[in-house]
């Protein structure tokens, strides 16, 4: 494999000839999976299926319970394959970092990765990186590489791709969703998507214990900045009291930046032994930069993190790091 330039994204012929060439593949997600990770590595494994490559999917955590309607879901795994072969090509889906895989994962070598991303501050890591942070999601980037394989777009593929389009725009409503975004996922529908399907189960259909979840988390929320900023904390206490887990958590800080006034909000998740916080912005404060000050990344209006520290420490330096992106109190 030959590396593209330091800095640069691999041409989609590029990475095309690349995937003809190998007859292995590994499609990774990363740790707490989402629908782009995993939708986008199904799509183009089940694409390489079909034009006769070896493909596996590795994933260190569980499939999510939303996810678990997708076409392959089950064949994922944290276990590789012991005779895999040592050409095998690892293809990192919606990763800005390799570390995002998780621990359980061998580290290839370098010129076995190609990193497939739509995230801005990807470190570039593999020796073929097709990285397009104009993209609405992975899934959408991994599109274009369908096109260029020439493989026939079936139900399952377009279901895949779907919902990384779906989940990623937060069911089309977010910023990222682009005249493209709405052309695209019109085409993947006359495919076979089942748009009903994945609406209903990464939208709708919530359990119980995520609603009473969600009700601790409003009745728990903090404003900052004259109304600016909201935020909430969900901890192992608050979970154990509603009967839920971290995946009831998904797409509640959403709901913290709908309060009318707000611009940026924040979800801590002090849970497992470990403090996450997801951010959210309504256009004018780029929460991945300040995610990335922190050690973490994502997108303008959407970002996270891990924090190395106490809960109390987490909300002080969260909001120190949205100031210094612009966050302020009213005049």
């Amino acid at each position: 494999m030959s590396e593209e330039r330091p800095g640069h994204s691999a041409t989609t012929a590029d990475v095309v000839a690349e995937l003809r060439r190998r007859a292995a593949f590994v499609m990774v997600s990363h740790v707490k999976p989402d629908g782009d990770t995993l939708g986008a590595g199904l799509a183009l494994g089940l694409a390489l299926e079909r034009i006769g490559k070896r493909v596996c999917y590795f994933q260190q955590d569980p499939v999510p319970r939303t996810l678990r309607f997708l076409p392959g879901a089950a064949r994922v795994s944290r276990e590789l394959p012991k005779d895999l072969p040592a050409d095998a090509l690892f293809v990192f889906c919606d990763m800005s970092d390799p570390a995002r895989a998780g621990s359980f994962l061998p580290a290839p070598a370098r010129e076995n990765v190609l990193d497939i991303d739509h995230h801005l501050g990807n470190t570039l890591f593999g020796a073929l990186n097709y990285v397009l942070p104009a993209e609405c999601s992975t899934g959408t980037c991994v599109m274009h590489l369908l096109r260029g394989l020439n493989v026939e777009i079936d139900a399952e593929i377009a279901t895949c791709v779907l919902t990384t389009i779906m989940t990623d725009t937060g069911g089309l409503m977010h910023s990222n969703t682009s005249p493209e975004a709405l052309e695209l996922a019109a085409a993947l529908m006359r495919r076979g998507a089942d748009k009903e399907r994945i609406t209903r189960e990464i939208f709708g259909n919530k359990r119980v214990a995520a609603t009473r979840l969600l009700g601790r988390v409003v009745g728990a929320m903090q404003f900052g900045h004259d109304g600016r900023y909201c935020w909430s904390c969900v901890d192992d206490a608050t979970l154990a009291a509603c009967d839920a887990d971290g995946e009831d958590t998904e797409d509640m800080v959403n709901v913290l930046l709908g309060q009318e006034g707000v611009e940026v909000a924040a979800l801590f998740k002090a849970y497992d032994g470990e403090v996450r916080v997801s951010l959210r912005s309504a256009g004018r404060v780029n929460v991945q930069a300040a995610a990335a000050s922190l050690g973490g990344g994502g997108h303008f209006r959407a970002a996270g993190m891990e924090y190395a520290g106490a809960l109390h420490e987490a909300v002080a330096a969260v909001d120190a790091a949205l100031v210094a992106q612009g966050l302020s109190s009213r005049a």
